[in-house]
């Protein structure tokens, strides 16, 4: 893959991370899409925008899972689904439970560990479209929790299930929560703390009586936050169980299906260590990327057009290797364990 080599006034990672953020972008080759909901489970629906070429179930399918605080419109999932469907694919954005104006379409809570929910899209593609060949793709906490599909379908993984791709996963949902706490992240803990607590405000007003709000007041960070409110709505003993269940980690060892992992080095707070991890770096079907630069999510690099947005390019290419077509053509699958700039 391609050696990445960030704008030269983006070498430090916050502004990476930040300009990724707020860098206004366009998607002129991005079609309307059209709105899809599918039933995770019963009383609770996640909303997916989808772009399909003109005969679905002929073309590779691409599904994108955005980060913490995200939606189905966040900058990179717009970014990468332009190229898939540029490249002849069809694209599904999906917004997390109560992302993206959700909050009605369940009761429930979005957190880490969700990783049912994304089996049960992955089923119904199969199912109810017939699409046969089936791509995943996700961003930080989005990453986490597609690599966490893959670990627990292990070999049992759907033949539908062509590969998957995480960019800057926050594989080990601890270290990464209290890597936002620390002092240089005081940026992203407060963003992440409010835009939580504005949610949670919605939710108690949508669903009265279901969710008290008063431990609230006390929470300044997120660990904190996961610890009063989305350990208790959702069936942990408290945030420290909540990250070790929720965590990737725990079942990368068991991914058998074609798996890349783009990270930076410099990311502000997802440790480059937790690659590291035996689970992970022995896995023969996982390939890791990290240049010594990126910041989270960011990868924007020093060439223009459609080469700025790196990470982006690397995955549609790791994807197109793995798709059909291109086995066909005498491509061979690169599932050798290697971290790269």
């Amino acid at each position: 893959m391609k050696t990445f080599e960030p704008h030269p006034l983006l070498r430090n990672p916050h502004a990476q991370t930040l300009a990724a953020t707020f860098l206004p972008r366009r998607f002129p080759r991005l079609p309307r899409s059209v709105l899809r909901d599918f039933e995770t489970e019963p009383g609770t629906r996640i909303r997916g925008q989808c772009h399909w070429q003109a005969i679905p179930k002929e073309r590779p399918t691409l599904v994108l899972v955005h980060g913490l605080e995200g939606s189905s419109d966040s900058g990179y999932m717009l970014g990468l689904a332009e190229r898939a469907f540029v490249a002849g694919w069809n694209a599904v954005r999906l917004n997390q439970r109560n992302c993206g104006g959700t909050e009605s379409l369940t009761p429930t809570l979005y957190n880490s560990g969700l990783s049912r929910d994304y089996r049960a899209v992955l089923a119904e593609l199969i199912d109810r479209d017939s699409l046969p060949e089936i791509f995943f793709a996700g961003y930080s906490m989005g990453g986490n929790l597609v690599l966490k599909m893959a670990g627990e379908l292990a070999g049992g993984a759907p033949r539908q299930l062509h590969a998957v791709a995480g960019v800057c996963p926050c594989v080990e949902l601890g270290v990464c929560s209290d890597a936002v706490g620390l002092p240089r992240n005081f940026i992203y803990q407060e963003h992440f703390v409010r835009n939580l607590k504005n949610r949670m405000r919605r939710k108690a007003q949508l669903f009265p009586g279901k969710f008290d709000l008063v431990p609230m007041a006390r929470v300044r960070t997120l660990r904190e936050f996961d610890d009063v409110i989305t350990a208790k709505y959702c069936c942990f003993r408290g945030a420290t169980d909540y990250y070790y269940q929720s965590s990737a980690l725990r079942v990368a060892g068991e991914i058998r299906v074609p798996t890349l992992i783009v990270t930076a080095q410099d990311d502000p707070f997802v440790p480059i260590n937790s690659f590291s991890d035996p689970a992970l770096a022995s896995n023969a079907h996982i390939r890791l990327v990290a240049p010594e630069h990126g910041g989270h999510c960011a990868f924007i690099s020093r060439y223009s057009g459609a080469a700025r947005f790196w990470a982006e390019a690397r995955l549609m290419e790791f994807f197109a290797g793995h798709h059909s077509q291109s086995a066909i053509s005498g491509q061979l699958r690169d599932t050798a364990p290697r971290a790269t700039q």
